[in-house]
């Protein structure tokens, strides 16, 4: 288990602070609800806000659309190390399945499950997985949903850029600040499972926008944002 659970809450309503604060009666561990207005999406900043909260050296990151493997905590863990930061596969729920997965709660997945794509990222296999080391380069196949670091690698960076507005960019600008800055890579192929519940794609009216942030960064090879955590501490 974790040893605390931050969430990230970018603008939700009282019912989520209602669910939120039932779940942590039931939890083990501590739980924080970081929450700001809604202004429209503003992951970035959110995070910047909740990551500054964590008391622990390690963050594990996960969106709140998706059902992890019930050893997906462990798997971070165990391959977690200094100056390397891991990345998991996503296997998506399609929108069709959704009645079926909410009637019977179901957060168990195999890559014979009904209702998912891309099947062979449902895999879990710890012999597979072990072909897959650490290197230094950048991967597409990297996503925020489900990715871990030391929080100090984090702050060295000073976090998300707060620049990204609406949808798009605002992690893979993250992940190659930490590639500038020479962390190496691990991904957690066969290991360190998400499953992505299907939901409308957000507005990508600032992506060109949010492009363009990105190209800066590969351009300028830059390690550091202006506009980052360093205001939270």
């Amino acid at each position: 288990m974790p040893d605390e659970v931050i969430i990230a809450d970018d603008g939700s309503t009282d019912e989520t602070k209602l669910l939120i604060e039932n779940f942590k009666k039931e939890s083990t561990f501590p739980v924080s609800h970081v929450w700001h207005e809604d202004v429209g999406f503003t992951k970035a900043i959110i995070l910047n806000k909740a990551i500054a909260k964590t008391e622990g050296d390690y963050i594990i990151q996960v969106d709140g659309d998706c059902i992890m493997h019930s050893n997906f905590i462990e798997d971070h863990l165990t391959f977690a190390s200094k100056n390397c930061y891991l990345y998991g596969s996503r296997v998506n729920i399609q929108k069709p399945y959704l009645d079926a997965l909410y009637k019977n709660q179901q957060v168990q997945f195999s890559p014979f499950s009904k209702g998912i794509k891309k099947r062979t990222r449902a895999i879990y296999s710890p012999f597979l997985s072990q072909f897959y080391k650490s290197n230094h380069q950048f991967s597409k196949k990297f996503r925020g949903c489900n990715t871990s670091y030391f929080k100090s690698d984090f702050i060295e960076v000073n976090g998300y850029n707060e620049d990204f507005k609406g949808w798009g960019r605002e992690d893979s600008e993250l992940a190659l600040r930490f590639f500038n800055k020479g962390l190496k890579s691990r991904r957690l192929r066969y290991r360190g499972i998400v499953y992505h519940i299907y939901h409308h794609e957000k507005s990508k009216s600032r992506l060109e926008l949010n492009n363009n942030i990105e190209l800066t960064t590969i351009k300028e090879k830059l390690t550091w944002t202006a506009n980052g955590v360093d205001k939270y501490h």
